[in-house]
């Protein structure tokens, strides 16, 4: 069992070396509908995992990654097999949406093995959502698969339509291959939300272009403020820009009428009227969105982390390593989701050298 220390005054799990996982006797599809409901310390169900497959990407985005990049070794990873064990357990607990994410999750060996198991739990009812968020380099291989195992709806990050720029932030990324992949998801049935993350420095002039074509594609559009997230090779300040400024810049060109519309995270959205078209805003850093969290992130080596702007976390590799039963597993996730904090404390400071939260994305995955 996971026992627990105190760093920073808040408690964290450290767990035991993990034993060997046998995977004659794990018996994937198992479910208990038994085991109760979770609920955090003020009073919020716990209905929605994201949960990392890798942390590596084909990608190294400037204000994700640094360059150099070091990988975990692949040892480190958590299996297929204990990665559908572990996502098992949080909806035997009353998750109802699962996201895969990385790092960059389609680069995952055998990807498709682990959608086609948990697409299970969507046959049975028990899982609402299966969906995953992507850079998009993958999906002209893999849309035509994931429509046939459930997913209707992926999460692509996207930050500009120009090439040269688009190589820039990504460091290696190609367009094409990725506006390729949108179209290729779209002919297979899959809707397209694109993700771009505001860049004070990149792309502040490119958003409304970005809405315009999202729009006329049929896509939905979020922007997300960047977020104080690991060690890069630039000063967050330049980047940093508030979707407040955005919001009141766009309210000058077109209609945003505010609407109840949620997919399960934390975007809010309005309808823009010119274009027909919906608009999301994820705002960690000038409106943070904690007071209806529902979420909780586990990493690809089995880290559980119950808020994407702390560093409270849970292991819960060495219980599920300890027993093939699942009794110490989910009393791991019990333990965590008490003591899931009330929200993030992210800022952006010049004077603050370091970011809030050292950890990258990729590592909590995104």
């Amino acid at each position: 069992m996971a026992t627990i220390i105190s760093t920073n005054k808040r408690p964290i799990f450290i767990g035991k070396k993990p034993k060997p996982l046998d995977l004659n006797v794990l018996d994937l599809h198992s479910t208990n509908k038994d085991t109760p409901a979770l609920i955090d310390p003020y009073q919020r169900p716990i209905t929605y995992l994201r949960i990392s497959v890798t942390d590596r990407c084909d990608f190294r985005c400037t204000y994700c990654m640094a360059e150099d990049m070091t990988f975990l070794p692949k040892k480190d990873i958590l299996s297929l097999e204990e990665l559908d064990r572990l996502c098992t357990a949080f909806i035997d607990k009353g998750v109802k949406k699962l996201r895969l994410t990385g790092g960059e999750p389609l680069v995952r060996k055998d990807i498709m093995l682990l959608i086609k198991s948990l697409s299970r739990h969507l046959e049975t009812n028990d899982l609402e959502e299966l969906t995953l968020t992507t850079n998009g380099s993958q999906l002209t291989r893999y849309a035509d698969g994931m429509a046939d195992l459930g997913i209707r709806r992926v999460n692509v990050s996207l930050d500009t339509l120009d090439e040269e720029k688009f190589r820039k932030i990504t460091r290696r990324g190609d367009l094409r291959q990725v506006l390729a992949g949108i179209k290729a998801a779209q002919k297979a049935g899959i809707a397209v939300k694109i993700n771009m993350v505001a860049l004070k420095s990149d792309n502040k002039n490119e958003i409304t272009n970005m809405l315009e074509w999202c729009h006329g594609e049929g896509h939905d559009l979020t922007l997300i403020e960047t977020m104080p997230l690991g060690e890069i090779d630039e000063d967050r300040t330049d980047q940093y820009l508030p979707l407040s400024k955005v919001r009141e810049s766009l309210s000058e060109r077109y209609t945003l009428n505010e609407i109840p519309y949620k997919t399960g995270g934390p975007a809010r959205y309005v309808d823009v009227i010119e274009t027909g078209g919906r608009l999301g805003f994820i705002t960690p850093m000038t409106h943070n969105f904690c007071e209806s969290c529902n979420r909780v992130r586990v990493t690809c080596t089995g880290t559980l982390y119950m808020c994407l702007g702390q560093e409270d976390a849970a292991d819960l590799r060495a219980p599920m390593r300890q027993s093939q039963e699942s009794g110490l597993l989910y009393k791991a996730i019990d333990e965590a989701i008490a003591l899931k904090p009330k929200g993030h404390d992210f800022i952006i400071d010049r004077k603050q050298k370091k970011p809030s939260i050292g950890r990258h994305m990729s590592m909590t995955g995104g």
